[in-house]
């Protein structure tokens, strides 16, 4: 799942992008992140992103 999850971070932020630091790169991953799990819409989860379909199908869990 990790590695999935890289590449796909590595395709659509990093070889997209120039860095001049780490710091700039790191702020980056962060916002990804937080795209990545909060505002991203996957098909194969019913159109939700992945917190709204975790938060759907296990409303007591979260």
């Amino acid at each position: 799942v990790m590695e999935n999850f890289f590449g796909t971070l590595k395709s659509e932020l990093f070889y997209l992008n120039t860095y001049e630091s780490i710091q700039e790169l790191k702020k980056d991953i962060a916002n990804y992140i937080t795209y990545y799990n909060t505002d991203r819409i996957k098909l194969n989860l019913k159109a939700m992103s992945p917190i709204e379909y975790r938060a759907h199908y296990f409303p007591n869990k979260f």
